[in-house]
Order: structure tokens, then C-alpha cells, then sequence
């Protein structure tokens, strides 16, 4: 368990420990970073096509997506509001002229990228017996390529500490996450450590989709990337409407995209208050994401 544990870790760590200066190579490396995923996306829906009685298990899928996002949602929603009363946070927005259809398209142009792998997997079936190494290998490039993205996110550890708001507000997404995780690991009779691994992608739901499957399977995958998919969709309708009284609440529901995919509509509707908030807070939780899920996943082997 160990040894498997440290061989997914070695990727993550070493690209960590690499810095890059050169803005070129880091557009590149960002670039490639986004061709991996949605590779790693279609061989997924090629092992989602490739499970016994799939039409018994889509059903199986949405059972657990929405026990997780549910039970999640609530415990953040009901804690989050206590920081924007601690910890007020003076915002300076102005109306939103963000497009939130074009933005929430991007996020379902990788559902259609597994949708594809699916159709591909049902239409010509016994030829994907390779996906699962393929995808293994390829994760383990994809975490290289991730560490070394959050090296160079121009983050240093001073600014990290010294933001009090964004060192709150994601720990309060990670506790209210991992009591929601216990509650859907209680609810479906599932591990404890497998509700906390699940309870851990924090929104960023092509990560922690391909993560979860390679640890329990493509059925908890394509929950976990269902849940945090949501997230995501929900934090678009969440943030224009409460960040002017309670930003907190929605900074810390954009959970991990804080930092990139919901960050200009932050910006734009909270003001530049928000954005070293938001950039933190996200920061730190993607930082964690592969780090928690693959710790509770080693848990369980």
C-alpha cells in the first residue's frame, strides 16, 4: 500500500520542485497540462462503457453524485456564513458582464469528452482492454505537469500565511467537505476513508474524477466528477448573487476554482478585495486535492 502510495506521490513531489521563470515554457506546460485531462477524460468513459450493467450503474452514479453533493453542500452553506460574520470581508464590486453561459460551456465540454469516450466504448466494444495502464501512466504524467503548475502559481508561503481569510475559508471547505463525506460514506455504506477521498475534490472536478477512478473504479469516478462538476455550476449562480453580502461564502464555495475558473467573475463582482482571498483560498485547496485524495485512498487499499 505504501510503496503504491509513494510510486502516485513521486510525480507530484518532484514537479513540485521544479521552478520555471520562462513564461513561454509555462504556457506550454499549461497547455499540455489541458490536452492531458481530456485525454484522461476519454479513456475514462471508455472504462465508465466498459463496466458490467451500465444502465443499472448510471443510475448508481447519480445516487452517489447527489448524496455527496448534497450532503457536502449543506454543511459548507451552513458554516461559511459564520466566517462573513467573524471575519467580514469589505468587497467593491460592480454589475457582472461576465458571459456565465460561456463560462459554464467550458466546463461542460469535458462532461462531452467523457460522454464521447462512452459512446466510443459501447459502439466498439473488447478493443480498450490498454485504458487502464494507459490511464494510470498518463496520471502520473498529469501529476508531474500539476506540480509543477502550483510551484510557479507565484504564490509564496509567506503570502499563503499571511492571508487570514484565505487560510479560514479554505479550512472550513475542507472540514464541512469531509463531515459531508462521512455522512454519504454512512448514508451508502461506503468506507469511511472512500467518503473522505471523495469528500476531497473541492471542486475541481477533472482532477479528482480521474484520482477517484483510478482508486475505487469508473463508477465513483464519474460521481466524484458529477459532484465537483456541480460545484462548479453552482458557484457561477452563487457568487454574483451573495458576494456583495456575504463573500466569504462565495469565494469559498468556488472551492479550488477560486484561483483560475471563477476568479474573473470574483473579480468583477466582489472587486479586488476578493481576488488575493480567492487566489489563496483556491490555492491551497488544490494544493490539496491530490495530496488528500490519494492519502485517504492509500488508507483504504
Amino acid at each position: 500500500m505504501l510503496l503504491g502510495l509513494l510510486f502516485i506521490f513521486i510525480p507530484l513531489i518532484v514537479g513540485y520542485l521544479i521552478s520555471i521563470k520562462t513564461v513561454s515554457v509555462l504556457d506550454k506546460i499549461n497547455k499540455v497540462c489541458s490536452h492531458t485531462v481530456l485525454f484522461i477524460l476519454f479513456l475514462m468513459g471508455l472504462s465508465i462503457a466498459g463496466m458490467d450493467n451500465l444502465s443499472g450503474n448510471i443510475q448508481q452514479i447519480l445516487i452517489v453524485a447527489m448524496c455527496f453533493f448534497i450532503s457536502m453542500g449543506v454543511f459548507n452553506l451552513l458554516a461559511l456564513p459564520l466566517v462573513d460574520i467573524k471575519f467580514p470581508l469589505q468587497v467593491e464590486g460592480r454589475k457582472n458582464k461576465l458571459p456565465l453561459l460561456e463560462m459554464a460551456s467550458e466546463s461542460l465540454r469535458l462532461v462531452f469528452i467523457v460522454a464521447l469516450g462512452v459512446a466510443i466504448g459501447i459502439v466498439l466494444p473488447g478493443y480498450w482492454s490498454w485504458v487502464h495502464t494507459a490511464s494510470e501512466w498518463t496520471l502520473f504524467g498529469l501529476l508531474f505537469l500539476i506540480g509543477i503548475q502550483l510551484r510557479n502559481s507565484g504564490l509564496t508561503l509567506r503570502e499563503i500565511i499571511i492571508n487570514k481569510h484565505g487560510l479560514i475559508i479554505a479550512s472550513v471547505i475542507i472540514i464541512t467537505s469531509w463531515l459531508g463525506g462521512i455522512l454519504s460514506a454512512f448514508i451508502l455504506e461506503l468506507p469511511i476513508s472512500q467518503g473522505l477521498a471523495m469528500a476531497s475534490g473541492f471542486g475541481w472536478y477533472s482532477l479528482s474524477g480521474i484520482l477517484i477512478t483510478d482508486s475505487y473504479g469508473p463508477l465513483y469516478g464519474s460521481a466524484s466528477l458529477i459532484v465537483e462538476l456541480l460545484r462548479e455550476l453552482m458557484a457561477l449562480i452563487f457568487i454574483p448573487l451573495l458576494i456583495k453580502s456575504r463573500p466569504c461564502t462565495a469565494i469559498g464555495y468556488a472551492g479550488a476554482t477560486a484561483m483560475d475558473f471563477t476568479l474573473p467573475i470574483i473579480q468583477q463582482t466582489g472587486g479586488i478585495r476578493c481576488v488575493p482571498v480567492a487566489i489563496v483560498s483556491g490555492f491551497i485547496l488544490s494544493l490539496l486535492v491530490p495530496v488528500l485524495i490519494l492519502t485517504f485512498a492509500g488508507i483504504g487499499m
